[in-house]
């Protein structure tokens, strides 16, 4: 198709994007990464058909709920007609574990490994400027609040809160 119709046959693969390009958009907490991070630092055709994939996620829900075997996976591909990038655009859920107490690198260190050590929890990053714990749960059933809470005060600090 390039060699037929472009200006320059050559042009080859995307420019913009690498295989395991890899994206984090963020709302919580006052965070609202969609608009920064999207806004200018994506290729316009790519994000015209991307972002209300990401939007969706975003809030919470599926474009392709009964169409992909995760509901909080979504596929989408850019409208470059002759070099096209494919989109694995997964939601990813979490829970906000506000902790009092964590005031150093040490601190957040021993709370992450006493959330990693709770039944399904899959990973959990310490977000020490902001106080809480991204805790990420496995796809069939999120832990029990009370065992995040557990592993918390066992570490020697309390949860402000859970959401």
């Amino acid at each position: 198709m390039q060699e037929q119709y472009l200006a320059d046959p050559k042009s080859g693969p995307c420019p913009f994007y690498e295989v395991g390009d890899k994206f984090i958009f963020e709302r919580y907490g006052g965070e609202d990464t969609f608009w920064r991070e999207g806004n200018g630092t994506q290729c316009a055709e790519a994000w015209d058909c991307i972002s209300r994939y990401i939007y969706t996620a975003l809030q919470g829900g599926s474009i392709m709920r009964g169409w992909t075997n995760d509901e909080r996976m979504m596929i989408a591909c850019c409208n470059d007609g002759t070099r096209p990038v494919i989109f694995r655009i997964e939601r990813q859920d979490y829970l906000a574990v506000k902790i009092n107490g964590m005031s150093c690198e040490k601190c957040a260190e021993r709370v992450k490994t006493a959330l990693e050590s709770v039944k399904m929890v899959e990973r959990v990053e310490v977000r020490l400027e902001k106080g809480w714990a991204e805790v990420f749960v496995r796809r069939d059933a999120p832990p029990e609040e009370e065992a995040l809470r557990e592993a918390v005060e066992g570490a020697g600090y309390s949860v402000a809160g859970i959401d």
